[in-house]
């Protein structure tokens, strides 16, 4: 069982201001960069799969030289081995034009492995974008059934297929369970919990997860770079001349202030303790 979990890196937000350029574009290579929150979930998901079934769990996330660290990251949650996909014609690019190159990343996975994934993992919406369009595009460009929302799942290897249960769009209360042939694409939903019962997958997940917080330590080892040369993608489908969005405008996130007012209440200040407390004894559902 072979799954290509598919990660992005996003801003930091944490660290301030965040860089555009004068055309309104991301400058990722200057941003502070961290991976997608919603792709742990993903990642989870091949892992329980690879708990289960056994197999291989790939990474492959598309951007800058930087974008490492970001694999670096994925790596820690689980990973095999990971492909970067770095080019700068693969630049500036929504998400049409990304998930034209992360096809293009797959099917060059199924020809060094010799056979198609089984799963190709997401995560639901990034925190910069926040479109949920990557996934579903990519799984379009890769010809494969889609099933998005995902809160739980089990594959039936023996069936070839996947058993899912997924949130209904708009509705968070509804479930519902669906099945998919396999090779098939999953974007999980930020419920995604793994499931480990029986004790043996309990000690494989344990041994696994050792395994990969080791493997981490020489990511660099396990790390493939493809150009766009590489993947043989034709520039004027990739990056900003294969991108039809149109971006009008960009509101740049504001750097927090880096010193607060505060007003110092020593303690033996009764009159000024008294204020404090009694500004804070709502807050804290007091009489």
């Amino acid at each position: 069982m072979h799954s290509v979990v598919l990660t992005k890196g996003v801003p930091d937000f944490r660290e301030g201001q965040v860089s555009f350029d004068e055309d309104g574009h991301l400058e990722r290579g200057a941003t502070p960069t961290v991976m997608n929150p919603n792709d742990e979930f993903a990642l989870q998901a091949a892992l329980q799969t690879k708990v289960k079934c056994g197999g291989r769990v790939s990474v492959m996330s598309m951007g800058p030289p930087g974008y490492e660290s970001v694999l670096e990251e994925a790596m820690g949650v689980y990973a095999d081995d990971l492909y970067l996909l770095s080019d700068r014609e693969m630049a500036a690019a929504d998400t049409w034009s990304t998930a034209i190159t992360l096809s293009g990343g797959v099917e060059n996975v199924d020809e060094e492995f010799g056979e198609d994934p089984d799963i190709i993992f997401a995560g639901f919406k990034t925190a910069d974008g926040e479109t949920g369009q990557t996934g579903p595009q990519t799984s379009w460009c890769l010809d494969r059934p889609v099933v998005t929302h995902v809160i739980s799942m089990e594959v039936e290897e023996d069936e070839g297929r996947l058993r899912a249960k997924r949130l209904v769009e708009g509705d968070a209360d509804e479930i519902e369970t669906v099945e998919a042939p396999l090779p098939a694409f999953v974007v999980t939903d930020p419920e995604f919990e793994p499931s480990y019962r029986r004790a043996e997958h309990r000690l494989r997940h344990k041994r696994l997860k050792a395994e990969t917080e080791e493997r981490v330590e020489s990511y660099e080892d396990h790390l493939t770079t493809w150009s766009a040369e590489d993947l043989d993608l034709d520039p004027d489908f990739i990056g900003l001349d294969g991108s039809p969005t149109i971006v009008s405008g960009v509101d740049p996130i504001p750097k927090a202030p880096s010193e607060r007012e505060a007003t110092m209440v020593a303690p033996d200040d009764a009159d000024g303790m008294e204020q404090v407390l009694g500004e804070m004894r709502p807050l804290a559902g007091g009489d």
